[in-house]
Parts: C-alpha cells; structure tokens; sequence
C-alpha cells in the first residue's frame, strides 16, 4: 500500500499518543486497535531506539536484524557445560554461529517492509518513534488491504482480527489467533501507564467488543502439532522433541529420561534467553550431541515449543542438582548484552507457562523458586566464574509476577526485618559496561537490579565476590558480573539502616544499597531466616544438596559433598527459600532402567545467599522469624 505524500515528513515532534492517533487516522486503521498491538509488543516504549532482544525497534517492534547485529554484536556470557556434571564431559559438535544478513527470516526484517509500505527512511523508523508507529500502521493497513477487508479509522475494530493476527508474523493459525485474542483483550479492558520516556498513554475500553476470530483462517497459515505438549490452554504450543539418542561408546543426549515427580521433586523453574536467534536453538535442541532443556518461548508472537517432557531432565542449568529438580525454560534472544528488551507477547505467553508448571508441581511463585539462570548457584567452587548470567539485569521480574498474578509488595512494615528488591523498572538505570567490548558503557535503561557497595554511598567499593572474582574478589559494573547485584523480588534480612539507604547480609557481608524513601527500591517483608548455631563463627555453605555418604549403594560413587569458597558468619541471617532432604540423580548410562535417585537423610536449608541461592546444613543453622531478637 503506497503512503500519503503527508506521511513522508518526520512526524518526530508529536507526542506519542498524538502520534497513535495520527497513523489511525493516515492510514484509515482504528485507534484501539493500532494501540492494542503496539502494547502486546512494547508496552508502548520507545527503548531510546535500542533493538529487542530479536531486533525490533520501537513501539512497533519493527525488526531490523541485519542492523541490530551490526551495531550490537554478540558477546555471550559463559561456556560452562549446562549439566553441572563433570563425570560426562560436554561433548559437541553444534554450532551457535550468527546467522548471516542474507539468510535473515522475514519475521527479523519487517522493518524492511514497513519503510517500503509507508515511504519513511530505515533510519527514521528506528530512531523516530511516530515514524515507527506510522510504519506499524502501514503494515497492519497492508495486511487488512491483503485480507480484503475494510479500511476506515472509524470501521468496527472486530473487522482487524485477521490483520492484527498477521502482524504477529506468526507461521501457524494458532500462534497467530493467540496474540490477536490478547491484542483485543487489552483493547477490551483498557490500558493506561507512563511509558519509558514519561508520557502518559491510554486506551480507553472497548468491553463489548467481539471480533471475527474466522478471519484467522484466511491467512493459510499452517495447524500446530501440539502432540502431549504440557502446556495451558491459553498460549499456543507445539511439540518438538530433543532426541534421546547414543551416538558413541557411552555418550548419549541430550537429556535424561526420569520419572519425575515419582521419583524426585520438581523444586525451580529456571528462566534463559537462547543467546541466538529461534531457528538457531531449535536446531540445537534438536541435536544429540548438545544440550535439551524443555520449552522454548518466541519472542515476537509468544509461540512455545516444547521438547522434553517435564518428567525428565533436561541439560540446562549449569548444576547438575537444579537440572534433576527443575524445568528449563529458553527465551529467544541473540542480543542478550547490549540493553536489549522482551516484548510483551513473550513475557504474557511465558508467563502463563510458569504458571500453569508451578500449579501442576506445587512450586511456590517467588524468587527462590522461579530462578533466573543468573541465580543457579555453581555446584562446587571451581564453576562458579563460568556460571551463566541470562536473562540478566534487563529482564522485567516485577512485570512478569504480576503476569503471573503474583505481585511483588509489601507484606511488612519498617519492622519485618527483611526487604524484597523492586525498584521502579523505568527509572531505575544504573551504569552497566560491557555490554559490547570490554569497558564501554552500556545504553541507558531500565533494569530490575540494585547495586550493592560496602559502605552507603556510590563513592565507595562493590562488595566482593571471592567465588567468581577469585584473585580478589573484586566486582565490577560489568553487565554480566553479579557479584555485587540484588534482583527484584529476591529478599534479604536487614543488618542496618541510614539514612536513604539499607544494608543487608549478602555473600557473607553487609552490602548497601540506595533505597531512598521518596524514590524506594526496595519493599519490607517479613518471614524465616537462618543464621548460625549458637557458638558457630562461620558455617560452609554449599552449591548443591547432597546425600550424606552413607546412603550411597555399593553401586553408586559418592559424591562429595563440597563447601563453596564462601562462608556465613555468626550474626548474620539468610532469607529462607524451603527445606529439603540431600538427593542425587545418578544418570551416566544411556539405559534408563540404570538410573538411581539416591535419597539420604541429611537436611538442607536453601537460602537466597548472594545474587544466586545456595544451601546450607540444617544443623548448623536455627531457624527464626525475621522479626525475633
């Protein structure tokens, strides 16, 4: 569809919301409905011209690949071997290469095809956030154009279910389907908030409103095999198998067949980004040789697949203890480093997902249970600085609860002894480097971290981490170094206060963070801690939960039972996550009937350490509320 000449001029004056209703109104398209998508997409922000995590740009997420590559390249975060399991090395011939600007999928360069609808440059589609909506606008207005349906700004907005179902860029009916119910969902209800640049957008409910959802299968778009796929109902999902296959005198991938919750309990759900691009991991789940964790969720459309049952294990978390008690969920992203953003289709989808796993195996919604892969502690010292930092500091933890319908408040006042971290995601930017070559200062955006000194002022020293800086512990504004970082929605006991600001125990020091009150980033709570037995100085603390060596069979070798290089201190207390008995997963044959789960008797507590939990012994430890004495 050609533009009007008008739409050639750079409309980078108006206000966004003037610039919503102008692109309605060019390109004959109801207001609601150019709103509707643009919020399922970017919640409305502008990201200050930065790409997605699948290089879309804008309040459109109009995509643009080939750029986003150039600009931003790749760095990655870590090679450990995923399992956690030094008696079967990593063994591999799967390649996580970039994908060349020719062999780009259509669904990473719709900006191309936004500038060639609406006549508006490349550049002013990335950089320019009307002329990204106008774009946006053109493309929809193709769409509809293509269906032979009604244009008109004023037409009834259940005529756009077929051309909001192809803006997703979906290949599938039900993915498609999916993201236009939400779209016309937030068109029902309404929406309003204050985007990343302080403007104020709102839709105003349209609640009676009933599209034509039989437009979907004018697209020809191809049925999903959702298989015996574990999922809810409400997003689409597919089954797509990682194979369980033995390629070698005793190797065999990439994953291991359990019976999981009969045998062992499913305790986490762990969060990643792919660190490349859709195609890119869907070949690499699919290859025996590598690694198999068991969905992976879309980030243009929130369409999952899944490729490991929930009952085994899959190869994903770096700790070989978290592996047997959790499910690992991949998030599509090949820009991870430079302060790059989810859309809202995948946090939505995702977070129906977590929902539905942490109903059906009764893992509570909280921080020491819905784990990032940036939390799985390192099972023994020697892991530690190759542990994996996705989804990073730029993932919205705080949005995602409250997808899940869990919120992250306040549950305590001043006096409930500890606080949960949550910062305002928009305004919080604190100074990451790195993100591209070593030492440049990343973009500024949001984030879902605080940074922690040793004394209550910016001026003075991070805390240390001796585990992952081992020569002096020395921590860093690095985006991926988290030794010094706390995370929405994870908690920690107060050691003091002063002031605007609030220390807690981390790491087996006291770290402050700025937490004024006009401007808080952080809640009070209140709930269990541990701190060492009565006459203790110092107690080890551990990366896994173990059996004692005692309940081995003959068969089985024992596994060590090995402290961290860190240590917990008398007088200082852990937020409490759960208790747990020592368990280890024996798994190194590729006959499943060879496989034992060894259950001891030795006790754990899992507390929330450092920026990663960890374990400690429940003898060494009591137990109190965090507001006794």
């Amino acid at each position: 569809m050609a533009a009007p000449a008008a739409s050639a001029a750079a409309p980078g004056a108006l206000t966004l919301q003037q610039a919503f209703a102008d692109a309605a109104d060019r390109y004959q398209i109801p207001e609601s409905v150019l709103l509707g998508v643009s919020y399922m997409e970017s919640r409305w922000d502008t990201h200050d011209g930065l790409p997605s995590v699948t290089a879309g740009y804008g309040p459109m997420h109009l995509t643009d690949a080939a750029t986003a590559l150039a600009d931003y390249p790749q760095t990655g975060d870590g090679g450990d071997d995923a399992r956690g399991d030094t008696t079967r090395p990593l063994v591999t011939t799967a390649s996580t290469a970039t994908p060349a600007a020719s062999d780009l999928p259509a669904s990473l360069t719709t900006l191309d095809r936004a500038a060639d609808v609406s006549g508006l440059s490349a550049k002013a589609l990335r950089e320019d956030p009307a002329a990204n909506v106008a774009g946006g606008a053109a493309l929809l207005a193709a769409a509809q154009k293509s269906l032979d349906r009604p244009l008109g700004s004023s037409s009834d907005a259940a005529e756009w279910y077929g051309a909001v179902a192809a803006y997703s860029g979906a290949d599938d009916s039900a993915t498609a389907a999916t993201f236009a119910d939400d779209v016309f969902q937030v068109v029902r209800d309404g929406e309003a908030r204050t985007t990343d640049t302080g403007e104020r957008i709102t839709l105003a409910g349209h609640p009676g409103l009933a599209p034509d959802t039989a437009q979907v299968r004018g697209l020809g778009l191809r049925k999903v095999d959702a298989g015996d796929t574990e999922c809810p109902v409400s997003v689409a999902c597919e089954w797509l198998p990682a194979p369980y296959e033995e390629f070698g005198a005793g190797d065999y991938g990439n994953h291991d067949l359990a019976d999981r919750p009969n045998d062992q309990s499913v305790d986490y759900i762990v969060i990643h980004d792919t660190e490349g691009t859709w195609d890119t991991a869907l070949k690499l789940v699919q290859d025996p040789t590598y690694l198999a964790w068991h969905y992976t969720v879309r980030s243009a459309d929130g369409h999952i697949d899944q490729h490991v049952k929930t009952k085994d294990v899959g190869w994903h978390a770096g700790n070989w203890y978290v592996n047997a008690k959790s499910v690992g969920i991949e998030h599509e992203g090949f820009l991870t480093d430079p302060g790059t953003w989810y859309t809202e289709a995948m946090y939505r989808s995702s977070a129906r997902l977590v929902r539905y796993l942490a109903h059906k195996y009764g893992i509570p919604l909280d921080r020491q249970h819905i784990l990032g892969h940036d939390n799985v502690p390192g099972p023994t010292t020697s892991y530690i600085a190759g542990m994996h930092t996705d989804p990073g500091p730029y993932w919205d933890w705080a949005h995602y609860f409250e997808l899940m319908g869990a919120p992250l408040h306040a549950t305590a006042g001043a006096g409930g002894g500890l606080v949960t971290i949550r910062p305002d995601y928009e305004t919080n930017q604190p100074v990451y480097t790195s993100c591209s070559t070593a030492g440049d200062t990343c973009p500024a955006r949001g984030s879902e971290a605080v940074r922690l000194y040793t004394e209550p002022s910016e001026d003075s020293a991070l805390v240390k981490d001796i585990g992952l800086h081992t020569t002096n512990g020395t921590s860093t504004t690095g985006v991926n170094d988290t030794g010094a970082r706390a995370s929405t929605g994870q908690q920690y006991a107060v050691a003091d206060r002063d002031g605007d600001w609030t220390a807690i125990w981390y790491l087996g020091q006291k770290a402050w963070f700025h937490n004024p009150k006009t401007q808080p980033t952080a809640v009070n709570a209140k709930g269990w801690v541990v701190t060492p037995k009565e006459g203790l100085t110092d107690i080890p603390v551990y990366g896994r939960a173990y059996p004692e060596a005692a309940a081995y069979p003959s068969t089985v070798p024992v596994q060590t039972v090995s402290a961290l290089s860190y240590k917990l201190l008398a007088g200082q207390r852990y937020v409490l996550g759960q208790k747990t008995t020592g368990e280890y997963y024996r798994s190194v044959t590729f006959d499943a009937s060879q496989h034992v789960v060894v259950k001891g008797t030795q006790q754990y507590y899992e507390i929330q350490f450092g920026h990663r939990v960890a374990y400690v012994k429940a003898e060494d430890v009591t137990v109190l509320r965090s507001t006794d004495g």
